[in-house]
């Protein structure tokens, strides 16, 4: 179109005909092209629509890289997606198509991954790697991939698909702390966030730690890089969290206080030399639970981090505020005449102002019990288990909360 086309008022006319005619969808801005011309955004399956008037001359040019409208570059990620989506389609779109574009994905640098029950249309098989390409344009990545069923193979294992891209080895940076792994092998489970910064902001300077079920180190390395702990011993049996534990730990240059027990972590040959065990399996650690009172340190104890889903009916009554028993210490106290005290009576930490359900009370005291019986069977002696604090970390599924509860461990002396 001629250069007279950039006058401000010919500029409006023209913008509202395209978008009254349905000629353009309004996401690009006119624009000038070489040889004093301005752009037309139409689109490409409308073309034939397109009537000018006989003086104003006009061919067809396309453009790599057209200038978005304000309220297109206004517009949300997942609303671009639609829109890049419903340009590559045209005719071809439709109700369910739109149903089956995704409104969130997981990103991990350059890599977006996304749910398993995005694109599963017919439809788009017919776009081959154009579909990939295009996606990943829009959301502003250079690798896609497509996260499957989670494997029941007792690792968790992800069944991920890499749908653009070379590879599937990402970094996330989550508190300061750089994570990578590979999509394809291993999960990122973003919803442990909470989690991962209380255990942050535990006081362990100088303590030795026994992570059970390290994983890619999700709690590894926040017991190195923020909680001060002087050592940690990451247990994991799946090679390939191994391998991106490995590179994580070098990453935050924190390997040289770590060491990687490969295996099944219930054969782990330590003991007595933890201060603190970190038991970070769902939906139940409880296979576990002997070898952290066998690595706790016999002469002083410690404190357990222990995971686990507790599965909580719906109730209509606003939950209950309660406070949880502190302490199985003795047979008396474990007895249905014993008395309990709480952790303010006896000096401990007081754990006031959460709320709870009484599943989660009566989980934790139960836990409280049976570790207090395997300390004492382990050891001949009594030993007193504490409750310190207990952590809903999320809603694991509809009526399972994700929990985690930190025992206090302690020999009772003569």
């Amino acid at each position: 179109v001629p250069a007279l086309a950039t006058e401000r008022r010919f500029a409006q006319h023209l913008r509202e005909y395209l978008e009254q005619e349905r000629l353009s969808d309004g996401r690009y801005q006119l624009q000038r092209v070489p040889g004093g011309r301005v752009a037309l955004p139409v689109l490409e399956d409308k073309l034939s629509q397109l009537c000018l008037p006989p003086e104003m001359p006009c061919e067809l040019v396309r453009i790599q890289c057209p200038v978005l409208s304000r309220a297109a570059r206004r517009c949300t990620p997942a609303q671009r997606l639609r829109d890049e989506l419903r340009l590559l389609l045209g005719a071809s779109w439709s109700e369910e198509l739109e149903r089956d574009v995704p409104h969130a994905w997981q990103r991990h640098g350059d890599l977006v991954l996304l749910s398993q029950d995005s694109f599963k249309a017919a439809a788009w098989e017919s776009l081959g790697s154009v579909l990939w390409e295009t996606v990943a344009s829009a959301l502003g990545a250079r690798r896609v991939a497509r996260r499957g069923r989670v494997m029941p193979d007792g690792m968790r294992t992800p069944s991920v698909t890499l749908l653009l891209g070379q590879h599937g080895w990402v970094e996330h940076v989550d508190n300061g702390i750089r994570y990578t792994f590979d999509v394809t092998k291993c999960m990122f489970s973003p919803g442990n966030i909470t989690e991962k910064l209380r255990v942050a902001s535990l006081p362990c300077s100088g303590e030795v730690v026994v992570d059970l079920y390290a994983g890619i180190g999700y709690f590894t390395l926040p017991f190195l890089v923020h909680a001060g702990a002087a050592f940690v011993h990451a247990c994991e049996w799946n090679s390939h969290a191994v391998e991106a534990l490995h590179r994580t730990l070098l990453l935050n240059g924190v390997r040289d206080r770590c060491r990687i027990h490969t295996g099944d972590s219930r054969q782990l040959q330590l003991q007595d030399m933890a201060d603190r065990v970190n038991l970070g399996l769902i939906p139940s650690s409880e296979q576990g639970w002997p070898v952290a009172c066998r690595v706790l340190k016999k002469d002083t104890g410690g404190v357990l981090h222990i995971h686990h889903n507790v599965e909580t009916p719906p109730v209509p009554a606003p939950l209950q505020n309660v406070v949880l028993l502190a302490e199985q210490g003795s047979a008396e106290a474990a007895s249905p005449g014993g008395e309990a005290r709480h952790p303010a009576e006896d000096g401990g930490e007081e754990m006031l102002g959460a709320r709870f359900r009484p599943e989660w009370q009566r989980w934790a005291e139960a836990t409280a019990t049976r570790i207090w019986g395997l300390l004492a069977e382990l050891h001949g002696r009594p030993w007193s288990t504490s409750i310190l604090h207990l952590e809903a970390v999320k809603s694991y599924a509809p009526h399972v909360h994700h929990l985690v509860l930190d025992l206090e461990c302690r020999p009772v002396l003569p």
